[in-house]
């Protein structure tokens, strides 16, 4: 193991079949509870679907149902704030009771295949609904990690697949929906304006149902595509605000996903820092420290730390829009051992929202709101801050403002 699984995160740049990592923990996941040898299951789901993207353009793609689960217990499955009460091994657990109802799709023509359509009328709703499903197998326990994307369970070609009850559907959800001449970023922030969850987003935008081109996306692709195009808009709207009165400090967390954010009176700029000490679940036996930024243009490329860049600026970007400000950002997140299992880029969101969420600490000068940080982080402020680009500029520009004061 090296910083090379970090980076990679299971995405095979190791020119391996199969990550080694994530097949222990499939080998070492408790799925006894599932019951092997069925063809046939009935459940609420979530709602739930899941598009693939080996393969591409042609995907497994389809709906996802845990078997006898019913009513609110199965959008414990699919809710961040429900999963966040759990521990990772029941996180675990729950979410690989999820089946996978797949058939082989073509990407740009979601609506040759009947079950795509059934998952497309699924993902509508925003309560769980009561599904069936028969597959020409019988399933095995089995289990799917990836670095974005939160756990699932056995998946299987689908015979047949029906909707036992009527979707719950926004009435903006609805009307979006329906409207192929908005382009996806911009459905997708009104959407978010009408506070649609981003996993409901993600779902629409996944099983193609948003944009002028309708297309089915590999779901792993729309979690960061969401972030990222909600996170845009809101960064070009923050533009327009006045800028933080004052240095403030956030710091929180959850799921061992350590949080400390840093806003510094100047134009919107962020810089994220990620920390991965020793003995996470891709560290091993080294510790690792990787570095993204960008200024008020914007994000240039895809981040060198994936999904994890565009799910923690999110959370800041969406108490600019509360709070009418826009500030300099200096993020720090520190993943401890106590994450031991990968359960997606949505622990990062929640962890960073969950900072957000706490009364600020305010500082006169960037040293002493860094001695404050300091004291919550694990890892030597030396090894972290001499990766930071945004400091050294904080530390020796000086804003027309602040000249006149």
């Amino acid at each position: 193991m090296s910083n090379r699984c970090i980076q990679c995160k299971g995405k095979g740049l190791c020119g391996r079949p199969r990550c080694p990592i994530l097949e222990k923990l499939k080998t070492t996941s408790n799925l006894s509870f599932l019951q092997e040898g069925k063809k046939d299951v009935f459940g609420a789901s979530p709602p739930a679907v899941f598009v693939g993207r080996y393969g591409y353009p042609q995907v497994k793609a389809g709906p996802m149902i845990p078997p006898e689960v019913s009513g609110d217990d199965a959008w414990d499955l699919e809710d961040p704030k429900k999963l966040l009460k759990m521990g990772i091994e029941d996180i675990i657990h729950q979410r690989c009771s999820l089946v996978r109802a797949s058939t082989l799709a073509d990407v740009k023509q979601p609506l040759n295949n009947q079950l795509i359509e059934k998952a497309q009328e699924l993902a509508l709703s925003s309560q769980p609904v009561d599904a069936e499903a028969r597959f020409n197998k019988t399933l095995k326990a089995t289990t799917s990690f990836d670095g974005v994307m939160t756990p699932m369970g056995p998946a299987g070609n689908v015979e047949k697949f029906d909707l036992a009850e009527n979707p719950k559907v926004p009435g903006k959800v609805d009307y979006l929906t329906y409207d192929t001449d908005a382009l996806a970023k911009d459905a997708a922030l009104e959407l978010f304006d009408s506070d649609i969850e981003t996993e409901h987003i993600t779902r629409l935008l996944s099983i193609g149902l948003l944009g002028q081109k309708r297309k089915l996306v590999p779901t792993r692709w729309a979690i960061t595509a969401t972030d990222d195009m909600v996170g845009k808009e809101l960064a070009r709207q923050a533009l327009d605000y006045p800028e933080v009165r004052d240095i403030q400090v956030f710091s929180g967390g959850c799921l061992g996903n350590h949080f400390e954010i840093l806003l510094y009176p100047r134009a919107y700029s962020f810089e994220l820092l990620e920390i991965w000490m020793k003995r996470t679940v891709w560290s091993g036996a080294n510790s690792w420290v990787g570095h993204d930024m960008e200024g008020a243009t914007g994000k240039k490329g895809y981040s060198n730390l994936a999904g994890g860049y565009y799910a923690a600026r999110l959370p800041v970007l969406e108490y600019f829009q509360k709070t009418r400000r826009q500030a300099a950002i200096f993020a720090i997140r520190e993943i401890t051992p106590e994450y031991w299992a990968p359960l997606g880029v949505w622990v990062v969101r929640e962890a960073a929202r969950d900072a957000m969420a706490t009364k600020p600490q305010t500082f006169e000068t960037l040293e002493s709101a860094l001695l404050d940080m300091e004291k919550r982080i694990h890892t030597s402020r030396s090894e972290w801050q001499s990766q930071s680009k945004l400091l050294p500029y904080l530390q020796k520009q000086t804003s027309l403002s602040q000249f006149l004061n």
